[in-house]
Formats: structure tokens, sequence, C-alpha cells
């Protein structure tokens, strides 16, 4: 069996000897959508002795069942340092299991990069759907407002995580935060810049000189999105957002950089250059979604945070993802990505460069 990025047979032989109990592997498939960790679904058979008495005997019969378990790990190529670390994935969906936050079950993390060329863990299947465009679902004006209420709720609730509690007093330092981000993804943007942008180095600079006060710190997400969750949508309820799925950028942080990067994938009424943007999804322009500035209101409300240094955090949000986006790009002219719709994604950089410009002139 081959798929980039597994082996299949040394996987098989360490599920055995490591995580017996979920089963026989039987198919590995590639889960479309991830542009940066790659994510797969493993399929196991799972049979299981079940002894029955009938009088003086015991009749004896096995039952086959499946399950389905998800695998991670990083990129082929363009890896970057600190980046795509699988063991703080793992250590955050297994901290958060139990808490109001949902994410997918941990089942087992591999650091032996000998199995399958990389280190990877496995979780849970969730039955559910990344939605990011309108193409993906059919939502009434009711549900899509709920599904929006609900997606800044969570976003709320990973902030009001007690990360101490969970065991993750040392998952971060918050303390500097906003300072120290400036300076990570501007030396990301050195390696993995494919082109000159003076408008970039203008941002981090317009950026620098902008730093609001210190806030305070929480459990961040890093890429809270829609389409970085899986939603349950079942006929006659409420759409379910069952699990929250892609912490790789997980840290301790500042709660409004976290609001900031889930906005800048907003799609507005009437705002065609984001529609332009092929890192962003068009689901929010569903009558009935709430705008950005009503999702950042609702975010406020129920988290009782303060959004007036929003404009800032909306322009690093692009920042950020502008960097992020060209590190893709930068695997895709190397041909390292597996999947498809790369070919086009480095033109969004300097729409991000120039939408966070925006931002710091013009607010939300």
């Amino acid at each position: 069996m081959s798929t980039p990025g597994i082996n299949w047979s040394r996987l098989v032989a360490w599920m055995a000897s490591n995580v017996p109990d979920v089963g026989e592997p039987t198919g590995v498939s590639l889960i479309s959508g991830g542009k940066s960790n790659l994510t797969y679904r493993i399929d196991t058979r799972i049979d299981t002795r079940i002894d029955t008495r009938i009088d003086t005997r015991i009749d004896t019969r096995v039952d086959t069942g499946d399950r389905a378990l998800v695998l991670r790990r990083p990129p082929l190529g363009h890896v970057l340092p600190t980046a795509h670390d699988m063991r703080r994935e793992w250590r955050v969906i297994s901290a958060l299991a139990g808490t109001a936050v949902p994410v997918p079950e941990p089942v087992a993390l591999c650091v032996d990069e000998d199995v399958i060329g990389a280190p990877f863990y496995l979780m849970g299947h969730v039955e559910g759907q990344a939605v990011r465009g309108r193409q993906d679902v059919r939502l009434s004006p009711e549900d899509a407002r709920a599904l929006s209420e609900r997606l800044a709720e969570i976003l709320a609730a990973i902030h009001a995580v007690d990360y101490e509690a969970v065991g993750l007093a040392d998952f971060g330092r918050p303390d500097g935060y906003m300072v120290r981000q400036l300076e990570r993804w501007g030396q990301q943007w050195e390696r993995s810049k494919t082109r000159e942008l003076p408008e970039y180095d203008r941002l981090a600079a317009r950026l620098r000189d902008r730093l609001p006060a210190a806030s305070r710190a929480a459990l961040v997400h890093g890429d809270y999105r829609l389409d970085n969750t899986l939603v349950r949508l079942a006929p006659g309820a409420a759409p379910d957002i069952r699990a929250v799925v892609d912490w790789e950028m997980s840290t301790l942080g500042d709660p409004i950089a976290d609001l900031g990067l889930t906005l800048t994938y907003w799609h507005d009424p009437g705002d065609d250059e984001r529609s332009a943007l092929p890192v962003a999804g068009d689901i929010t322009l569903t009558p009935g979604f709430l705008d950005s500035r009503g999702f950042a209101e609702h975010y406020a409300r129920v988290s009782g945070a303060d959004l007036g240094d929003l404009d800032f955090y909306l322009a690093f949000g692009n920042y950020k993802l502008a960097v992020i986006v060209e590190g893709i790009h930068a695997r895709f002219v190397q041909g390292k990505t597996v999947g498809e719709g790369f070919d086009e994604i480095g033109a969004a950089v300097p729409l991000l460069v120039a939408r966070a410009h925006r931002a710091l002139d013009e607010g939300l």
C-alpha cells in the first residue's frame, strides 16, 4: 500500500505493538483540506471474542467491527524550526479531553521517526465535516446564525480554560507574547520567502510601533476558524461543533490575537477583495451568518473581553497568515505538497499584507 508520507508496513507493525486494542489497520487515505500538517484516515478492524454459556458448555463466536482513526504528521518538506510539532498537538488535545472544549479522543503518540519518517499521533475519528464554503453545506438563516454564534462561544471557551489546572502551565510564555510573535513570524518570513515584498517590511515596522499594552494570558489555538472544526449537521437539529482540530500553533498567549486571526478568514458581504483569497472559504456569506463585527461582538459578550485594540490584532492576523501562506507556497514551489489547491495560494500573500495595512488605517 503506497501513500505519500506513510510507511504502511512499519505503521501496521508499530500499531500492533503499541496500540493493539484499536484493531488491525486495514486501509489508509489522505483526508483532503490540510495545507500544513498531513492528516490521514486509518481504518481498522476489531475482532471481539464473545463467550456465551449454554447449559454446561461455552459457545464462542467472533464479532468483527470497524473503527476509524486519524493520523497527523508534519508536511513532507520545508519544515520550519518550532513548527509542526506533533508532541505539542498531542499534549493539548490530551489536556483538553473532558473540558468544555470539544476535541478528538487522544489515542497514541509516536516520536520515533523510523516508523513513517516523522513523528505522528493517532486520535479518534469524529463524525463531522470541515465546513469551508457555501457549496459544502446548506444552512437555513437560523442555523447559520446558530453555527456562527457557537463558533464564537467555543473560542471563548478555549480562552477560559484554566490552563494550569489541565496541566498546561508551562505550555507557553504569556509575558511578552506579542513582542515574541512579531519576532518569530518575521524570522519565519525570512526562512520562507520566495520573493521580496517591500510592503511586508513596512507592515512589520508599523506593527512594532503599534504594539498594545500587555493583555491577560490564555490558552490560544493559533489558527481558529470554522474549517478547523468538525461540524455535525443532522436533519431537524441545530448544527453542532463536535471537535476543534489542528492545534499545531497553540500556546499560552494573547486571546485577542486568536480572535484577530479568526476574523482574518472572514468574508463580509460586499468585500470582494477578501473573496479573492484562496485561503479563505465563503461560508460566512451564508444568509444569517454573523458578519465579522457581529462575530467579534458576540465573542466579547460571552467572554467579557475588551476589544479596544482589535484593529491591531486584525492587522497582525493578516500578517501572520501571510507568513504561513508564503511557507505553504514555498513547499509547493519545491514540489513538497500533497493534495490539490496549492497552485494559486502564493497570490494571497500580497493581498493579506494590503489588508493588514488597511486594518491599521481603518479598523474592522
